[in-house]
Parts: C-alpha cells; structure tokens; sequence
C-alpha cells in the first residue's frame, strides 16, 4: 500500500509538471529531433543495463526502459506542439507507462495479492488519467478567459480612443492594437 501511495504521488507529480506546461517549451524542429533522438539513446542504455537480469526483475527493468522513453518522447511531442491536447497527451502516455512499469512489479505476486496489486495500479492509472483530462480541460478554459480579457481590454482602449481625433487618435488606435495583439 506504501509503495501504491508512492506511485499515485509520483504520477500525480508527472502529470502537474507535464500538464501546466512548467517543461521548458521547444520551439524548433530540431530541438524537438534532439529530444527524440536523447529518447532513444537512452532507452538504449536502459534496455542493455537489463541484459544481466534475470526474471521479473528483468520484465520490471525493461518495463521501466521503454515507460522511460515513452515519456520522453511524448513530452517532447508536448513541448514542440505545445498545446493543451498535447500536453494531456503527454500525461496520459505517462500514467500508461507507469501502469505498464506497476503491472509487471505485480507479476512478483501470486495469488489475491497480485490481484489486488494490478487492480490499485489500475486506480492509479485511472486516477491520472483524469486529472490529465481535467488539466487539459482547465488550461483551455483558463485561456479561453486571458483571451476574452484581452477582447475587452482592447475594446474598452478604442472606445478611450474614439474620444480623441487627428494623429492623437490614430496613435492611440495603434496603440491599442499593439498592446493587445489586433
């Protein structure tokens, strides 16, 4: 149950720092090939360092790897695209690799405990899913709102503007349209 609370923290975490858009933003198509290309050499590594395992301690590694690259790739996805969508996209590939990395730790269980250890993944997995859906869903209404601010401020700017006339007024207008990206 520990460990279960440790996951649902960490996932909840990942989902937080994905989600509100707090990973740096990459504007360029290279970047964004020079995160892919970062995944994939160190799922690489990752997937080497299983070899010398044995077992479910080797599913578990492996597991762990690809969750590991699945994150990182889709995070970079989020960051290039950057938008609401994608950054949920990015989350919800997140509770999936960590419901895939929790699945196969369960295997180590027999019997009702590994029943019940799959099923609190599950919850876990469930859980983060919708707080990624939530995010998405608050991140657009929040900008949906900056945005209809930003019509009325412009709005109530022209109307100051009407008020005047000549070069004043077309300064003024200008002015506007500047400050509020029309």
């Amino acid at each position: 149950m520990q460990n279960m609370k440790m996951l649902v923290s960490a996932v909840t975490a990942s989902i937080c720092l994905i989600a509100s858009g707090s990973v740096s933003a990459m504007t360029t198509k290279a970047e964004y090939t020079a995160a892919k290309d970062k995944a994939k050499a160190d799922y690489k590594v990752a997937d080497d360092r299983c070899g010398s395992l044995s077992g479910n301690a080797k599913d578990v590694c492996k597991a762990e790897a690809k969750g590991a690259r699945k994150k990182a790739d889709a995070a970079a996805e989020a960051d290039y695209k950057h938008t609401p969508k994608a950054r949920r996209d990015a989350a919800m590939a997140a509770a999936d690799a960590d419901y895939d990395v929790a699945k196969q730790k369960c295997d180590a269980k027999t019997g009702n405990d590994k029943d019940v250890c799959v099923k609190e993944a599950k919850v876990v997995q469930t859980k983060a899913m919708g707080d990624a859906k939530a995010m998405e869903k608050s991140t657009t209404a929040r900008n949906d709102a900056a945005e209809d601010t930003r019509d009325a401020k412009y709005k109530v700017a022209i109307e100051k503007c009407d008020g005047m006339s000549g070069d004043a007024k077309t300064a003024c207008k200008n002015d506007a349209k500047s400050t509020y990206g029309k």
